[in-house]
């Protein structure tokens, strides 16, 4: 599907250049025709070679002759669109052109005829040349995966393949300086990769072994051995191709009433034109004026108001990693009043650190992080996890567990170095038989939003380690920028435990929190803001909250470069966890709005007063035509705005970033 658009792209652009060569060469015999008709010209050009006898044409006859192939040449395009436009049944806008082009060559007036048809020709190209040009991007995108992959065979050696017959499962190695031709995991092998054509980071990331990389991303620095879990269209590249092509496709409800009423606008032009010619005096003038109204009325940068605009929003959007599957979305951000955010992977990491470690009398804290790290090695719960990355960063030697007992929810046992650990919650350990009198003592109550797990050898309570889901650096300021986007509602919902919602929601800033909620619970307490008269958007990782995602007026996934789940559940995909993403979206699309209308009261106004000039005042049909392209030139470049939008928009994202790649530094 990408590269027959591909090959559309590259159709479109062929036949604009052929077009751009007969446009130059009408043009030139037009103009040829004014140089003809000059007298000290003529003469130096046809007397020597004419002489003055009888029976030679004049230059007067020559010019109208090259004016005429010019003004054929010319108009051919535009009457041929409007013939099959008619024969397809419906009206179009540039019939009006046509007509004028018609009628002014009937009268013999091939010059102006072809003045005429030159200009709109030339507002047609760059109407072409700048949707072509909004659309580079997504050009770019669907070069990104290379056509060459190197598979290794199990012996060793490499084999250069096609890229569309990889295959999951298959091992590919990627050198420096590589696209990565398919979406895959590295098994060995460490490098930096830009995947910014993806997730829209500014800065490259490190990958190691277990990493996942992206079909399209660049390979920077080190060679990497991938598994291949996707491949071809069922990468994240080929479903974000996928996402913006069916997004160009789609039309706003203003684009979509401008279409209803296309075929009246035709039939009304050309009505009041011939009430101008019937009531002129002057039936040559009045030919004129009603061949300058037909150009005037021809209303392409009315046409043209949304579709520039939208076409760069979304090419913009794209480049810094947000996906919208339809224009609708992208035009409903702007009026948003309440965002509820999911707490766990989308306001915090989702991912456990230790954050607080409080041993009883006369434990030392390293022996209290060792027994409760050793025993939970070969666990895979977050928490545990958390333990053991602790541990090995402070330099800690584990020793290995024997007799291994997880219990769910509860805790872990195990034997390390001939002492019984328990490590779990402290309803748990007193149920085992430890002594858990120390929970008693005020200086070991449990903190306010941080999970325990309590620490027990050989039934004596060590002391407690505290675990926090951190809240992502950038959270605070997205949030404190949507307030000042006028969102009055900024609501968390969460299904962990009310101590540490209040935490979260407290360094969020946020206005509303609910905690201990079930995903059906959830579903209603978007429905209540609704209710409550807020336009909604629900923003989540668009795994177990996808449901959610689909009861909000917009649903906004982030983190979805590679998942599915979260690029299908939610109207709008950012493809990284960054949330300055969101504020972006939001202004992108009030930008976005404000460049439509702008473009459309600038159509309107245009259209009126033309118009009345050209029936009441001394617009020619010639001045039409060149007002008629400067007009839509006004409106591309206005669209053409909201790619600078996009590039101010990298920066800020960039100083967003600032403090997450300082930190690592400094640690």
């Amino acid at each position: 599907m990408a590269h027959a658009h591909l090959k559309e792209i590259e159709a479109e652009t062929l036949k604009a250049s052929g077009l751009l060569i007969g446009t130059l060469l009408g043009g030139m015999l037009v103009a040829s025709s004014f140089i003809v008709d000059l007298p000290a010209v003529s003469r130096l050009l046809f007397q020597t070679e004419l002489g003055s006898g009888g029976g030679g044409r004049s230059s007067s006859d020559y010019s109208d002759l090259i004016a005429l192939t010019g003004a054929l040449l010319l108009g051919a395009p535009l009457v041929w669109h409007a013939v099959q436009c008619l024969l397809h049944g419906h009206a179009h806008m540039e019939e009006l052109v046509a007509l004028a082009v018609v009628a002014a060559i009937a009268l013999g007036e091939y010059r102006e005829a072809g003045i005429i048809a030159f200009f709109m020709v030339i507002s047609n190209l760059i109407e072409t040349r700048t949707a072509l040009g909004a659309r580079a991007s997504i050009e770019s995108l669907l070069r990104l995966t290379p056509d060459k992959a190197h598979r290794m065979l199990p012996d060793g050696r490499e084999e250069i393949v096609e890229a569309r017959q990889l295959r999951s499962g298959d091992l590919i190695r990627v050198r420096p300086g590589d696209n990565i031709p398919a979406d895959g995991q590295v098994v060995s092998g460490e490098s930096t990769v830009n995947q910014a054509n993806i997730t829209g980071e500014s800065i490259p990331v490190d990958k190691a072994v277990g990493d996942e990389v992206f079909s399209g991303t660049n390979n920077l620095t080190g060679a990497l051995d991938l598994r291949v879990t996707k491949a071809g269209s069922d990468t994240t590249l080929g479903r974000v191709q996928q996402l913006i092509l069916d997004a160009e496709k789609t039309r706003i409800p203003l684009m979509r009433l401008i279409d209803k009423y296309a075929g009246w606008y035709t039939p009304t032009v050309v009505m009041l034109a011939a009430i101008v010619l019937f009531f002129s005096d002057d039936r040559k003038e009045g030919i004129h004026k009603a061949i300058t109204m037909l150009i005037i009325a021809c209303p392409c940068a009315l046409v043209l108001a949304t579709p520039t605009a939208m076409v760069a929003a979304l090419s913009c959007a794209a480049r810094l990693g947000i996906l919208i599957k339809n224009v609708v979305h992208l035009e409903f951000a702007r009026s948003l009043t309440a965002v509820i955010f999911d707490k766990t992977g989308t306001l915090t990491t989702g991912e456990l650190a230790v954050t607080q470690i409080k041993p009883a009398p006369g434990v030392d804290g390293a022996d209290l992080l060792c027994a409760a790290a050793s025993a939970e090695q070969l666990s895979k719960h977050p928490a545990a996890l958390a333990l053991v990355d602790v541990a090995r960063r402070a330099k800690i030697n584990l020793s290995r567990p024997e007799g291994f007992q997880e219990t769910p929810g509860r805790g872990v046992r195990a034997t390390v170095a001939a002492d019984a650990i328990l490590v779990g919650r402290s309803s748990w350990l007193r149920d085992c038989g430890v002594d858990m009198s120390i929970t008693a003592d005020p200086e070991f109550a449990e903190p306010e939003g941080v999970s325990m797990l309590y620490v027990a050898r050989n039934n004596r309570c060590l002391g407690w380690v505290g675990l926090e889901d951190r809240t992502r650096t950038e959270a605070r300021s997205a949030i404190d920028e949507l307030r000042k986007l006028r969102i009055r509602n900024l609501s968390m919902v969460t299904g962990d435990k009310w101590s540490v919602a209040r935490r979260v929601g407290a360094e969020m800033g946020c206005t509303e929190v609910q905690a201990e909620v079930l995903p059906e619970q959830k579903l209603h307490l978007v429905d209540e803001l609704k209710r409550r008269g807020h336009r909604v958007a629900v923003v989540g990782d668009g795994v177990n909250d996808a449901p959610m995602l689909a009861a909000g007026d917009l649903g906004i996934a982030m983190g979805a470069a590679g998942s599915d789940v979260a690029i299908n559940s939610a109207s709008i995909a950012l493809m990284n966890n960054d949330l300055s993403r969101l504020p972006f979206l939001i202004k992108l699309s009030r930008g976005t709005t404000r460049v439509v209308w702008q473009n459309i009261l600038f159509g309107v106004a245009f259209i009126v007063v033309t118009m009345t000039l050209a029936i009441w005042g001394p617009l020619t049909p010639i001045t039409a035509a060149i007002s008629h392209t400067f007009a839509t030139a006004v409106v591309i470049f206005n669209s053409a705005r909201l790619v600078r939008f996009g590039e101010n928009a990298e920066v800020q994202v960039a100083g967003y970033l600032a403090p997450l790649t300082a930190q690592p530094a400094t640690a």
